[in-house]
């Protein structure tokens, strides 16, 4: 009897602290609500006046009169928004495979290095913390028609940013430069985190060199593949600063993008309520083709 009682306190004295120590619902709410109120002020407040604008033919400083779904009806026979959809969708055809591919490679190369491997993993970094304004000055150096590093060693007079054939698969070579470096890293906390037993295992089995990386290496990597290919799909898709700054969407705007033609119509033709419409159209597009992507590499995996 003296022992289950003293079972019975001592089960209570470990259990009172647990309950002591679980956060009620108030103090859960009060973490909360920062988060929740910057949230809510920074982005679902702007993406509901957004949706809200995109009903009115409002200005880019005045809001205008109620026009219901007329700007959307506009949309569907704009041209020119179909043209830039386009154009996004090229440079995403162009960027997010290969950024991942490269990004694959170059990981596998590091993550085998014994000596000066976080140098080289540095170096290899550096480019993706440049700001967009130094990338962009140090390729229309490298890229000048006159007197640039590769027309010079080439013999070529190519103009990159300005000729139709060479504007966008440039501009894309520049954006895989500065961002594969963060695929990289990605894919080297992906590698880092298999175990030596796993592969000294397939070795025994007779697995080696691609088979290794066939069957052990690329299944366990693809959970790191779909975050790095969804990330790289919506940052392509919101390609904006690069094109703005190397090829002002020319020529003939074969390079403007979604995010520059919303931004034309909202500052250069001071039409804030259809801007805003496209806004909402290229988010549902975005959101969509997320989705869509999510789910086939889901089902793959």
């Amino acid at each position: 009897m003296r022992k289950t009682a003293a079972a019975g306190d001592l089960a209570t004295v470990r259990a009172g602290p647990r309950r002591a120590r679980r956060p009620s619902g108030l103090t859960a709410a009060l973490m909360l609500a920062p988060f929740l109120l910057a949230y809510g002020l920074f982005f679902i407040f702007p993406t509901l006046r957004a949706v809200q604008l995109s009903l009115t033919d409002s200005s880019l400083t005045e809001t205008g009169a109620y026009v219901g779904l007329a700007n959307y009806a506009r949309l569907l026979g704009d041209a020119d928004f179909w043209s830039a959809l386009r154009n996004t969708g090229m440079f995403a055809l162009f960027t997010v495979i290969p950024t991942t591919l490269i990004g694959l490679v170059m990981a596998l190369a590091v993550n085998r290095l014994i000596r000066a491997k976080n140098f080289v993993q540095a170096l290899f970094f550096l480019p993706f913390v440049l700001p967009v304004s130094v990338v962009t000055l140090l390729w229309q150096w490298i890229l000048n028609s006159s007197f640039g590093i590769v027309n010079a060693l080439t013999g070529s007079t190519t103009s990159w940013f300005a000729e139709l054939s060479t504007a966008m698969p440039t501009v894309a070579v520049v954006t895989i430069w500065w961002t594969v470096g963060f695929n990289m890293l990605l894919f080297i906390a992906g590698l880092q985190n298999i175990s030596k037993e796993t592969y000294e295992a397939a070795s025994l089995d007779g697995a080696h060199g691609f088979g290794v990386f066939r069957h052990i290496t690329w299944p366990l990597l693809w959970p790191v593949t779909t975050l790095v290919l969804t990330l790289q799909l919506i940052s392509s898709l919101k390609i904006f600063t690069q094109m703005y700054i190397l090829t002002g969407g020319g020529p003939f705007n074969s390079t403007r993008v979604m995010l520059h033609y919303m931004y034309d119509t909202a500052f250069q033709n001071l039409e804030g309520g259809y801007a805003s419409t496209i806004a909402v159209a290229f988010f549902l597009i975005i959101l969509l083709v997320s989705l869509v992507q999510s789910a086939l590499l889901t089902r793959r995996s």
